[in-house]
């Protein structure tokens, strides 16, 4: 069941795990058929939200995961690209 405030469904509210299972269910839904243009209408309108919501919390982690990065791979000394921070020398070695 959805989360209601104030007697309206509060998408916003929702995990991106519960988002993104109420898109699937949407989804299938919709291509199931059978609806009436109003219900078909209406659940498309809710799937757009769903997506939007699915992206805003996917982004958002995508942001933490960049600056967590940043500032403790810059503590431990890391590149993003190869791993543990080496010397030039030390690369050259490995050649």
């Amino acid at each position: 069941m959805q989360p209601e405030v104030n007697g309206k469904t509060d998408i916003e509210s929702l995990s991106f795990e519960e988002a993104l299972g109420r898109l699937e269910e949407t989804v299938r839904s919709l291509e199931s058929g059978g609806l009436s243009l109003e219900e078909a209408t209406k659940l498309y309108e809710d799937g757009v939200k769903l997506a939007r919501v699915c992206n805003e919390i996917l982004s958002s982690a995508e942001l933490r995961i960049s600056r967590i990065r940043t500032s403790y791979g810059e503590q431990m000394g890391m590149r993003e690209d190869s791993g543990p921070y080496m010397s030039d020398d030390e690369d050259n070695e490995h050649d």
